[in-house]
């Protein structure tokens, strides 16, 4: 994916922030803890760019999963995920 020129700022920081929980909350319904993690990763990056103004912003339901309920199973004294298993 190819980085942007210009990086978001005011709104469009919010719903990207908005949008990368939600696709990140879809994958861990589906049960793709890989992308979930990623997707995550990156969610959590943008929103610590934030203030606290525009993190008031985002509904609590999504600041609530990203930062605690995911925390409990991906952050750093979890095991790591292991290497894709060698096929017989």
């Amino acid at each position: 994916m190819a980085k942007q020129e210009n990086p978001l700022t005011g709104e469009a920081l919010i719903k990207e922030v908005c949008r990368r929980i939600r696709v990140a909350r879809s994958y861990w319904d589906a049960h793709n803890n890989a992308a979930c993690r990623g997707e995550r990763d990156r969610a959590l990056a943008l929103y610590n760019t934030l203030t606290k103004e525009q993190k008031d912003k985002i509904p609590q339901q999504l600041r609530v999963w990203l930062r605690y309920r995911s925390e409990k199973y991906f952050s750093a004294h979890r095991t790591p995920p292991k290497s894709k298993r060698k096929s017989k």
